[in-house]
């Protein structure tokens, strides 16, 4: 049993707002009420205390993939995450053969049974090969029903979003199985129309997955999945905040219209994230990332990112101009909430996960809490 903390002193963001001079109670493994008389504090004055951050879209990170790489690797790309304050990520696969999904399904659903990872989300192979991205056509197929309960099935209760390009043949239909098993169907990948893309977020999908990535651009006359997307209270966009996958006009353009409680920070991150540059392997695809950027090195497609939440929650403050509540809603409460895990994480309030990051006054990572335990103890 940990120590109970008291960390004391600093700007802390509750859902209600920001406490200056504020405290956050840790008391076991969990964020406590009061603090007991022995209790360890610890002065974090001129600093920020907010939640920990949820990444419901990361493919891996230190070197590590979580589509190939061995659970040891999984493990490793995980802790990387937590390092830059990621308390709790979704492992998301990229394209493959449905046998060998079935079985990684199998082998990540233990670690989710463990609480390592929060659940997984298959990128797909149910997307359209004209938005492919970095994923390998050869292996691509409609969204059969019957092959989405599949991965369902091999991931033991632990899919938390499937990605597809719901105008193919099934795509419909597999956005309605996805509802009626509570996991999120997430339109993208896509190169729907507008009208395509209101049919299927009227059959219960919730999520665009990088919003404004792997689509249709935002047309006068014809508008596509993007202005559907934007405009329906009931989706949540995907935005990667890292420079490269979008210009700062179009991330404050989705920012502003879908507002604080529709937008989800995620990296999209892949191997290279927190390891640096080189040649990788995302899939069966090669990848070159320079200067911190990913590409495909047959065709140069931008291939996932090598970014980390906490850059993500860096730039959106000082470069975009976000209020620190407003990422904090974006990072942490928002992909909680649609993991269907607010109860435990996504917020600093009493009996939950005490899963937490310390940034100094440049938003800059000092300390990194989960469960209680610092991942990265603070000075």
């Amino acid at each position: 049993m940990a120590t109970s903390k008291v960390l004391a002193g600093a700007q802390v963001v509750l859902p209600t707002g920001t406490l200056t001079n504020g405290r956050v109670i840790v008391e076991g493994t969990q964020v406590g009420g009061s603090a007991p008389v022995d209790a360890e504090t610890l002065d974090l004055t001129g600093h920020w205390v907010v939640p920990g951050f949820v990444d419901i879209h990361n493919h891996g990170g230190g070197g590590a993939s979580f589509t190939s790489g061995t659970v040891e690797d999984v493990l490793k790309g995980i802790h990387t995450h937590r390092l830059h304050g990621t308390t709790t990520v979704v492992a998301s696969f990229v394209t493959g053969e449905m046998d060998f999904l079935t079985q990684r399904a199998g082998l990540l659903s233990e670690l989710a049974e463990q609480g390592e990872i929060a659940g997984i989300h298959f990128e797909g192979p149910f997307i359209s090969p004209c938005r492919k991205g970095a994923h390998d056509e050869t292996l691509l197929r409609d969204p059969d029903p019957a092959d989405v309960r599949k991965l369902l099935d091999a991931a033991r209760g632990h899919a938390k979003m499937v990605t597809l390009a719901t105008e193919l043949p099934g795509g419909i239909d597999s956005v309605r199985l996805l509802a009626e098993h509570g996991v999120i169907a997430a339109i993208g990948h896509t190169d729907a129309t507008y009208e395509q893309t209101v049919e299927a977020i009227d059959a219960g999908a919730t999520v665009a997955t990088h919003l404004f990535n792997a689509m249709p651009g935002l047309g006068h006359r014809v508008p596509g999945p993007i202005a559907a997307l934007l405009e329906d209270e009931r989706i949540t966009v995907e935005l990667i905040n890292d420079g490269t996958h979008l210009h700062p006009a179009s991330f404050e353009l989705a920012f502003h219209h879908a507002g604080a409680s529709r937008v989800a920070l995620i990296t999209d991150a892949m191997d290279a994230a927190g390891f640096g540059d080189g040649r990788y392997m995302l899939g069966p695809l090669e990848v070159e990332v320079k200067d911190s950027v990913a590409r495909l090195v047959e065709g140069g497609s931008i291939a996932g990112s090598t970014l980390t939440l906490d850059r993500a929650f860096k730039r959106s403050v000082t470069v975009d101009g976000l209020s620190v509540e407003d990422t904090v809603r974006a990072i942490s409460a928002n992909p909680a909430k649609l993991l269907g895990q607010y109860d435990t994480v996504g917020s600093l309030e009493p009996g939950k996960d005490a899963d937490l990051v310390v940034l100094d006054a440049a938003f800059d990572v000092k300390g990194v809490m989960r469960k209680g335990e610092w991942v990265v103890e603070p000075f």
